[in-house]
């Protein structure tokens, strides 16, 4: 008895240290358990709902930076125009361990130039979003959250469109949801909708636009 008792001490750190090295296995762990928000920080006294989340059980390269702009472009996303961000970035507490952290990147809606589209999407308005990365220590998912919005166009400053939140979070889901396509890389994605995260309403989003409270979770497999 006292040799299995001896085994059994000596055992747990390593099973311990398996768990600890490795990827948490699950689509994502709710922000709010560990002090974080399902609103990100716009730095004007409200934040941004992150109101879609590709679930850390996707391919594994969907969630690296890389892969996440491949699949952006497969459902009619790009970069900055020309690379260039006007605004300073955002920052989102996922409730991983790393407290606050600036987006990952900004995509812009293409129109189906991945090249040169988002330049027309910064003068006529269009649909955008922000990645965040949830791999913290108390939370090492490998989920990436998107902050998704629906803007109006340069003469109306880039500010979210009415009900701009969901309406652009429907838009990106309806563009991702099936088969897709870039780059030779070609993606099967299911969505499930969320409640409970975030509270439906206006309180603390930016601009005082209403939110449905539903997060979009996407899986994203490579085919």
């Amino acid at each position: 008895m006292a040799r299995l008792a001896l085994l059994s001490l000596l055992l747990v750190p390593s099973v311990l240290g398996l768990a600890l090295n490795k990827r948490a296995g699950v689509a994502f762990v709710n922000p709010t358990l560990n002090g974080g928000s399902l609103l990100d920080n716009a730095g004007s006294g409200g934040g941004e709902p992150l109101n879609v989340i590709i679930s850390g059980l996707s391919s594994s390269d969907v969630l690296t930076d890389d892969g996440v702009l491949n699949f952006a472009r497969a459902i009619g996303f790009s970069t900055e125009c020309f690379g260039i961000h006007l605004g300073d970035p955002q920052s989102a507490n996922l409730g991983d361990g790393h407290g606050s952290v600036n987006q990952t990147v900004e995509l812009r809606q293409d129109f189906g130039d991945p090249v040169l589209g988002t330049c027309g999407e910064s003068l006529v308005g269009g649909n955008h979003f922000r990645v965040y990365r949830q791999n913290g220590p108390l939370a090492d998912t490998g989920a990436l959250f998107l902050a998704v919005s629906q803007e109006e166009d340069v003469t109306q400053g880039h500010t979210i469109s009415p009900n701009g939140y969901d309406v652009g979070r429907d838009a990106l889901v309806t563009a991702a949801v099936g088969t897709t396509s870039f780059g030779g890389v070609t993606y099967s994605t299911t969505t499930q909708n969320i409640t409970g995260l975030i509270a439906p309403g206006a309180n603390g989003v930016n601009h005082g636009i209403a939110i449905d409270g539903v997060v979009k979770l996407l899986t994203v497999t490579i085919q």
